[in-house]
């Protein structure tokens, strides 16, 4: 489907499928999010003809969504990568993932959790052993930096939203969403636990798709010792395909933690989780169980 095919010149929507055009583009950029940035991996990975996906690459490039970035000149080779305006379909890409974890996988129930044997579940703890994407995202205080510390290990523990008292930002009927009320419990076990942790050699960060004002606010509320990041803008849930819900006109992270290596490989994860509190020993465990911390 070209833009020229769509009537309705006024209308966003149209002229979106204009550059989109039809589902493997959207597996594509799903992929490329990821990580999985180059013609032979992308092909490997959704089994696409090599003509489809050569057609698809260069409308995306010719559309500004991707660019190309050359890793052989003999022969010509490329990592397909988002610009901006690439990044700006992350939120597109999250929003079908709930919708269709929700309406088509699912009941239709609004929920900030899954059960043990989802399909959720299932898709989250194959994330061991898969590196996490390259990507960096803004701190509590500003500073940007990458989910997982370079050299050390690393907990990242995903909550729904955590908020100072009075702060604005708490959704409407947020404590009947099953699983969300808890967050300023786990955060504060960590906050107990950190120092256990880091003899145990690992870092925490908490992670969430609040803004980083808000955030701030929560950390100097709790003295949290550890930074939060803000994944506002949904590079960490697309590139991860993290399990989220929708409440208050935000997306938000279902509740979940990764235990990532030195080298940014996942190689533990929690997903349910059903007793933050209790989360926390069981990850400080599993941190002392790793053969090389």
């Amino acid at each position: 489907m070209k833009r020229a095919d769509l009537g309705d010149a006024d209308c966003g929507i149209a002229q979106a499928l204009g550059v989109l055009g039809d589902w493997w583009t959207f597996l594509i950029l799903r992929d490329i999010a990821g990580g999985t940035t180059r013609f032979e991996a992308l092909q490997g990975e959704l089994g696409v003809s090599r003509r489809a996906l050569t057609e698809r690459l260069v409308a995306l490039v010719e559309h500004g969504v991707l660019h190309r970035q050359p890793y052989s000149a003999h022969p010509p080779r490329y990592d397909y990568l988002l610009t901006r305006k690439g990044e700006g379909l992350l939120p597109v890409l999250v929003a079908l993932q709930d919708w269709g974890t929700r309406h088509v996988m699912g009941d239709g129930d609004l929920t900030a959790t899954a059960d043990a044997g989802s399909a959720e579940a299932r898709r989250v703890h194959q994330l061991i052993g898969r590196r996490l994407p390259k990507l960096t995202l803004l701190r509590h205080d500003g500073v940007a930096e990458a989910p997982a510390v370079v050299g050390r290990w690393t907990v990242l523990y995903l909550f729904p939203g955590a908020f100072a008292p009075g702060a604005q930002g708490l959704p409407p009927d947020w404590e009947n969403i099953p699983g969300a009320v808890g967050c300023t419990l786990e955060s504060r076990t960590y906050a107990d636990r950190h120092e256990l942790l880091r003899a145990a050699g690992a870092e925490v960060r908490g992670v969430s798709t609040q803004r980083p004002d808000q955030l701030r606010e929560f950390v100097e509320h709790a003295r949290l010792p550890y930074p939060l990041l803000s994944d506002q803008d949904g590079r960490l849930a697309a590139g991860l395909l993290l399990p989220t819900f929708r409440a208050g006109g935000v997306d938000r992270f279902k509740r979940l933690t990764l235990l990532v290596d030195p080298g940014e490989v996942v190689r533990a994860v929690q997903f349910p989780v059903t007793d933050p509190a209790g989360s926390v020993d069981e990850m400080l465990d599993h941190v002392g169980r790793q053969p090389s911390r």
